[in-house]
């Protein structure tokens, strides 16, 4: 994570914070929250540095793409600014890439099981609303990433990874089909989150033995940074 990329998400929700807007809360007192189901294409970004005893490895890793629902719930604060909450969870199947440990030689592809993401998502957003029923929004906000049901696959003893905290970036639009005051939509949106995570995999019966050693630890700093595109339906109350 960059020091411009940390700098632009703080300065949006600074802006967002002291726009005169953002006390104006009578437009929407009606009808201020709003709730989204959605189909969401998690797409990682992955990439990863390994290592095992300090010793640098040759390799990356590969984390698949996941399909799954999706629920977000938004309070809107006026017509214009509203906070929004992500709610979901995804599984990822896991594997080395072009792995090559010392004395051993490539291992290429390795079996590392699975592991479920939790991200709860908060991002401020800016809303649009000079074009009618067509509502396009931006946003930004934090991440809070939690792994769980880690499953080490067929080749590892076992594997851990820690949670992360980082950015988000948001962009798409409603669509109402009930008016502009409320009722169903349409609803297109992407984010771009930022998630990295120290994994540890103990790697001690598959490699032990050739290695001469009693364990055999691999560390890998993993950034897995995922586009999330997701299409659903909303509605404001």
């Amino acid at each position: 994570m960059n020091r411009t990329l940390k700098s632009l998400t703080a300065a949006s929700l600074i802006m967002m914070g002291t726009s005169p807007a953002f006390a104006d809360t009578a437009a929407s007192s009606d009808n201020p929250w709003m709730v989204r189901a959605r189909v969401i294409n998690v797409m990682p970004d992955e990439s990863g540095s390994l290592s095992t005893g300090g010793t640098p490895l040759i390799g990356d890793v590969d984390i698949e793409t996941s399909i799954v629902p999706e629920l977000d719930i938004s309070y809107f604060l006026n017509e214009k600014i509203a906070f929004e909450l992500i709610l979901g969870v995804t599984p990822h199947d896991v594997s080395t890439k072009d792995l090559e440990v010392p004395v051993v030689g490539t291992l290429g592809s390795v079996d590392l099981g699975d592991v479920w993401l939790l991200p709860p998502t908060l991002t401020a957003q800016y809303h649009f609303t000079q074009f009618g029923s067509f509502k396009p929004y931006i946003g930004a906000g934090v991440n809070y990433t939690l792994f769980f049901n880690e499953d080490e696959g067929s080749v590892a003893d076992s594997i851990d990874y820690d949670p992360s905290f980082g950015p988000a970036l948001q962009a798409g639009f409603d669509y109402d089909l009930d008016g502009e005051k409320g009722g169903w939509a349409i609803n297109v949106d992407v984010k771009k989150v930022w998630i990295n995570t120290d994994v540890t995999v103990d790697l001690t019966s598959a490699l032990g033995t050739a290695l001469g050693a009693q364990s055999v630890i691999v560390d890998a700093d993993v950034d897995i940074d995922p586009v999330i595109l997701g299409v659903g339906m909303g509605y404001k109350f």
